[in-house]
């Protein structure tokens, strides 16, 4: 028996333009450890956005059911040259119900259980996943929670766990209104963890002090870096997480770490000798990354992935990281959606230019078999 499964993909071709279309499949019956899941639902987060669309120009694209061809930036097209021609499935996270499953005893004892999990390519109707990687979920939880059970969760609990592994004290962490930012603002509350949440606009601020967070700053504001360096200074956090990636976030973050820790010292040309470190882990902003170098040598800005960290953990480690999830996804780790379109629905103009957009309480949820 096979099952036919409408999938999400995306190709880059050399002519520079992106192809995103619905591409049928057969899947073949589970075995082994395999299960076969009907997708229930996925959330569409930033990083399926950026493979999906990235810097794609939707607002010359044509757009047909089930396809969108859309012209890229030249420096794109040059910056993404190594996936010319590769037709990649989208879709990082989601849940769905085991509706089959392979011999073995730890896929069988799935059958009819709802689960979450990052196989790929969840932007489909059907997907077979290993039964070893995924988390059963509570039958009642939301469908929304379900749906968004895996990575933002997991990411923020591994942002604190990478905190405590490299011996900081506090975070800072930039686009902090988002749907992560708002799961890392209860959590750290919960752990009392400082933290310093920077936005982007008056409103986001409004949204992270409605869950009562008091260390937030507007980098829209002119006095956006004196504030910067008070948070810091009260929060002692040397530790940031950005989201944007391009532009001067990581260097502005940076230099008000070295202020805060040359405060009261001597003048030294290397600045302080307290390490400061930004990990960059999105691309909100798909430019260079520009450092200026004005926080002087006692520093790090590196790239990090959760998945990579994750499975960087021991076995131990990785299964306390499942259940403090699990045991959060009612209240820390609760997500919330604006929109839920379906499959067909996501091929619409106005749709896919408005979920890739990205704004803060506009969050898409899909719904691949209604």
């Amino acid at each position: 028996m096979t099952t036919t499964s409408r999938n999400v993909v995306s190709t880059l071709g050399a002519d520079g333009k992106l192809t995103v279309e619905l591409v049928e499949e057969e899947i073949a019956d589970p075995v082994g450890h395999e299960v076969l899941l009907r997708i229930d639902a996925a959330a569409i987060n930033p990083s399926d956005l950026g493979l999906m669309f990235g810097p794609a120009l939707l607002d010359q694209a044509e757009f047909s059911p089930g396809k969108i061809v859309a012209p890229m930036p030249e420096a794109a097209v040059k910056a993404l040259s190594g996936r010319v021609g590769d037709a990649i499935r989208v879709g990082n996270e989601g849940a769905g119900t085991v509706i089959a499953a392979g011999e073995e005893p730890e896929a069988q004892a799935l059958i009819g259980k709802r689960v979450s999990g990052r196989p790929g390519g969840l932007f489909s109707n059907y997907r077979i996943a290993d039964a070893r990687t995924c988390m059963e979920l509570p039958e009642d939880l939301p469908i929304e929670s379900a749906a968004a059970s895996f990575v933002n969760p997991m990411t923020a609990v591994c942002f604190v766990e990478t905190m405590r592994q490299e011996g900081f004290k506090g975070l800072v962490h930039t686009a902090a209104a988002s749907n992560l930012g708002q799961m890392l603002a209860k959590l750290c509350k919960e752990e009392g963890i400082p933290l310093v949440n920077v936005v982007r606009k008056p409103e986001q601020a409004e949204i992270l002090r409605s869950i009562g967070m008091e260390h937030i700053v507007d980098s829209s504001q002119d006095d956006f870096n004196a504030s910067l360096i008070e948070a810091i200074e009260a929060t002692g956090a040397l530790l940031a997480f950005d989201a944007i990636g391009g532009g001067n976030m990581a260097s502005r973050l940076l230099s008000a770490m070295d202020a805060v820790c040359m405060k009261g010292a001597a003048y030294n040309r290397y600045g302080s000798e307290e390490m400061k470190k930004v990990y960059i882990y999105g691309t909100l902003d798909f430019g260079p990354t520009i450092l200026d170098r004005s926080f002087g040598f006692t520093w790090d800005v590196s790239g990090w992935l959760v998945m990579r960290y994750f499975m960087s953990l021991p076995k131990d480690r990785q299964d306390w990281v499942r259940e403090r999830i699990v045991k959060g996804l009612r209240s820390t780790f609760a997500s919330k959606f604006k929109h839920r379109i379906t499959l067909d629905e996501l091929f619409q103009r106005e749709v896919a230019i408005a979920c890739n957009a990205k704004t803060t309480g506009e969050k898409y949820l899909l719904t691949p078999n209604g």
